[in-house]
Order: structure tokens, then C-alpha cells, then sequence
């Protein structure tokens, strides 16, 4: 309880950084993907990811650009934390005196698991299951994005209510039926 405990109260001044963007990562994002990339970034809070840390330091030490490509992998590429979310907690975690620096191959800092990170890991066992499985459902959700069939109906989707919308003077009954046949698609597709 000990990492939820310190999201609430030492956290406070690193998350009101992260949201003005003084910590790097999501200000520098451009256009759709970007504003996409910042959404799927706050799925999970400074907690969460202090917990993904010390998950995968619990196999190997690591530096903490691979514990981004790990974070990265289990979600299929749908979800990658920035260096800005990372690194802080990674000193904070070593403060904690859940994870400590070793000296690793090349002039990288990199961390192993303490006895107390091992053993607050085990007592968050079933929270980390949650977050593990809310990254595995993130790659769930890219690989059927990406199936050809999907990507062309959302192309064609897309095409259609943009050359609709981009029209002037759009009659408002036309307006109604587009906005009806939207919450039913969405309806249909709850309910599939």
C-alpha cells in the first residue's frame, strides 16, 4: 500500500508537472496521434506504473529505456510511456528503497529489485493483475484495429460522414438522421 499511499502526497508536485508538461513526453506530440498517444498515457496512473517497474525488474535488472520497450511489448505497441513518466519514478522508486542502480554493461544506469521492492510487488500481486491485463487488452484492441476489414469499414466510415458534414447548409433533418444512425452503429456494435 506503501506506492498509493506516496501517489497521493509526494506525488502531488511530479503529476501537476506531468500535466502542464514540464517533465517532456506529452507536449512535444503533434497532431491526432499525438492527442491519441496523451489519452492512452493517463490509462494509468504514477501508481500503476511504479508497479509495472517493479514487475519487470522482478525478472532482470534493466535501464529505463528497457522498461519502456517492455511496458510497450505486453501492449503491442498501443500504449508507450515517455521517458518523462519513466524516469522520475524510477528515482522515486530508488528512494523508496524498492529498486537500486547497478552498474550494468554499458554507461546506462540501470536497476535491480531490492528485498523491499520484492516484497511490495507481493502484496500488490492482485492490483498488478489488473494493470497487466488492462495492457494486454490494449494489444487486444490494436491487433483487431488493424485488420484489414476493420481499417477499410472505419476508411469508408470516415469518408462518408466527412463528405456529409463537409457540405454546406446541411439541412438539419439530414443532421438528426446522421446523429441516429451513429448512436445506433454504436448501439449495435455494444450489444454484438
Amino acid at each position: 500500500m506503501r506506492i498509493h499511499h506516496l501517489h497521493h502526497g509526494f506525488c502531488a508536485r511530479h503529476e501537476r508537472h506531468e500535466r502542464h508538461g514540464l517533465h517532456g513526453g506529452h507536449h512535444e506530440h503533434g497532431g491526432m496521434e499525438g492527442k491519441a498517444r496523451m489519452r492512452r498515457e493517463r490509462l494509468f496512473d504514477a501508481s500503476d506504473i511504479r508497479l509495472l517497474i517493479l514487475h519487470f525488474l522482478s525478472g532482470n535488472s534493466a535501464h529505463g529505456y528497457e522498461l519502456i520497450k517492455s511496458i510497450e511489448a505486453t501492449a503491442k505497441g498501443e500504449y508507450v510511456p515517455s521517458p518523462g513518466i519513466i524516469y522520475p519514478n524510477l528515482s522515486l522508486l530508488e528512494e523508496m528503497g524498492f529498486i537500486a542502480a547497478v552498474q550494468g554493461d554499458s554507461s546506462k544506469k540501470a536497476w535491480m529489485l531490492t528485498e523491499e521492492g520484492q516484497a511490495e510487488l507481493a502484496q500488490q500481486q492482485e492490483h498488478l493483475g489488473h494493470i497487466i491485463a488492462k495492457l494486454e487488452s490494449l494489444g487486444v484492441l490494436g491487433d483487431n484495429r488493424r485488420l484489414p476489414e476493420i481499417q477499410r469499414a472505419i476508411h469508408n466510415f470516415k469518408m462518408a460522414l466527412n463528405t456529409k458534414l463537409g457540405q454546406s447548409d446541411l439541412p438539419k433533418e439530414t443532421l438528426y438522421k446522421i446523429i441516429d444512425t451513429l448512436d445506433q452503429a454504436a448501439k449495435d456494435i455494444e450489444r454484438s
